[in-house]
């Protein structure tokens, strides 16, 4: 199979380690593997997992550095960039998921619903979905698939990981973290192959559940393929992410915070701010940070210059859509009010100046589309209504951000825009906060990753119910077949749920006692054989009898004080 060879987008240079691809046969294999280690893995305990886990934990923090370099020479972005956003958000996701994994996903019971089912309890479990597939993108390439990893392995599920191409070499480096943990033989395997083939060979090897993270056509295209099968997946789709700047906000932070979020990683962020509405009453100052500070960052090869503040974009394809972008703004008659500046020769690598835009409109692709590059769109607003309106005119709905001092104001605001995160006077970040959910509404994608949700994402939900009373006491319930008997008594039942009056509602209550001892008797037909009659049956059907009316009564006055309240 031939071999895949990196290359540093910041330079051009080829990376010296080459990986090759995985053969049709070694997937399967993986599978095989996979499938015969996740069968012992389901069955240990949490805190098995944990001191696996926290082996894995503390193999990356021995070699932070070499995870942030191997990061930063494949995706292109800084040294600081790679350890402050990949690194050490993971070692403090490990920590949480092992922490939290088995409280979580713990079985608990739920609570009773009405007496009509009283001898009923229910247990709500999670259980591990299997062999579970991820694929990840190349703009996070240690972050993403990391924290997805541990998740899956907490949950008790086998793990099979495809990076993108561009970052195999991270790929690689993972595995090598997940080997300390000292785990089974084939529970997780990295798989080197194709995007187009990925999907495909995942479906073919029956794939319990795939977790995607990419852009919106590739999304789409892996849900009909799953169809099929109705494989499940989780899908974070990407962002076209508005900030919302109001007239109370300090201008200070919020153009450090802006900045950061819009620019960082050369924008080349699902999360990152590619839409900013300000206050026309400070309009003008904020403005003034943006262009000062947009000018003051560098761009350039991160391994030659590491004071730079921006490395490179990770792909052509990528620096070819922020390119059209930005020419389509100019040629409707957008503005530029500040770049970054060059540091170096930028001649043989992949690189686009941080630009801070003006005069923007609607019809922009930059403002229509996610950019996914280091542009900057700053627009005012007048009435607070419109920015809102403007920023929900999105059919990506990932996260988004209100800037104002006052969090009265910020939470309705808040309730009113249509994403999957918002923050205050803050950006991007939660994506680094393994307890925060992620994920967004429309076309963002489906279910979510990180936190609570995201472990829960990583299992089947299942009810078990059982009951209170052994059978000799309950051979029968009472809407096992009926007769004309059962008709009065569930008509009682109507009138004892819903009644029109309180005579009603007692009525009810004596047709209902009148009819409950049926699930308490035996089903006498002819030639049917029939246990001995059982005395405590009795002695429950009297109780029942007696208890039913007072029951009802205590039913019926609490049902009342909360339809008056």
């Amino acid at each position: 199979m031939p071999e895949v060879i990196s290359v540093n987008p910041a330079n051009g240079e080829s990376l010296p380690h080459r990986v090759s691809q995985s053969t049709p046969e070694e997937v399967a294999a993986s599978f095989r593997a996979a499938r015969e280690a996740q069968k012992d893995w389901a069955d240990t305990s949490f805190a098995h997992r944990k001191r696996a886990c926290l082996k894995v934990r503390r193999y990356l923090a021995a070699n932070a550095d070499r995870a942030a370099r191997v990061v930063s020479e494949t995706n292109g972005k800084t040294y600081v960039d790679a350890l402050q956003t990949e690194v050490v958000p993971c070692l403090m996701a490990v920590e949480w998921y092992a922490n939290n994994a088995d409280s979580i996903l713990a079985s608990h019971s739920i609570g009773g619903g009405h007496p009509f089912f009283a001898n009923k309890r229910n247990t709500l479990q999670y259980l591990p979905v299997g062999v579970v597939g991820i694929i990840s993108p190349w703009n996070y390439p240690f972050a993403i698939p990391f924290g997805e990893v541990i998740m899956g392995l907490m949950a008790g599920n086998a793990v099979l990981l495809k990076v993108a191409t561009p970052s195999v070499l991270v790929g690689e480096f993972i595995a090598e973290c997940i080997a300390a943990g000292g785990l089974p033989d084939g529970l997780f395997a990295h798989l080197v192959v194709s995007g187009s083939q990925c999907s495909k060979q995942f479906l073919a090897n029956k794939i319990d559940k795939i977790f995607f993270t990419g852009s919106v056509p590739v999304g789409k295209q892996l849900m009909r393929e799953a169809s099929d099968s109705l494989t499940p997946l989780s899908l974070e789709l990407g962002g076209n992410d508005p900030a919302i700047v109001l007239d109370d906000a300090n201008l200070e932070r919020t153009s450090n915070g802006i900045i950061w979020a819009a620019y960082q990683n050369c924008g080349q962020s699902c999360g990152a701010v590619e839409r900013v509405y300000v206050d026309e009453r400070v309009y003008a100052p904020f403005l003034a940070h943006l262009k000062a500070k947009t000018k003051a960052l560098r761009h350039g090869d991160p391994s030659a210059h590491p004071e730079v503040e921006l490395g490179a974009i990770t792909t052509k394809g990528q620096l070819e859509t922020i390119k059209a972008h930005m020419k389509d703004a100019l040629d409707k008659g957008a503005v530029i009010e500040a770049e970054s500046q060059p540091v170096g020769d930028i001649s043989k690598g992949l690189f686009h100046p941080a630009v801070l835009l003006t005069n923007v409109t609607d019809d922009m692709l930059l403002v229509k589309e996610e950019t996914f590059g280091p542009l900057l769109p700053v627009m005012k607003y007048s009435m607070l209504s419109d920015a809102v309106k403007r920023a929900n005119n999105d059919d990506l709905a990932l996260t988004s951000s209100v800037w104002t001092e006052s969090t009265q104001r910020f939470r309705k605001i808040a309730e009113r825009l249509e994403t999957g995160v918002t923050t205050q006077n803050d950006h991007l970040y939660t994506h680094g906060c393994a307890e925060t959910p992620w994920g967004g509404w429309k076309r963002s994608g489906l279910g979510r990753t990180h936190g609570s949700l995201g472990l829960r994402e990583m299992c089947n939900a299942k009810v078990i119910n059982t009951e209170m009373l052994p059978s000799y006491l309950a051979p029968r319930n009472l809407w096992w077949y009926g007769n004309e008997r059962s008709v009065k008594g569930f008509r009682g039942m109507v009138s004892f749920l819903a009644p029109s009056s309180v005579a009603d509602f007692f009525n009810g209550v004596s047709a209902v006692v009148a009819f409950s001892p049926k699930m308490l008797s035996r089903w006498e037909v002819p030639d049917a054989p029939l246990p001995p009659a059982c005395p405590v049956s009795r002695l429950v059907t009297a109780f029942a009898v007696a208890f039913l009316p007072v029951a009802a009564g205590c039913f019926y006055y609490s049902k009342s004080r909360q339809n008056s309240a």
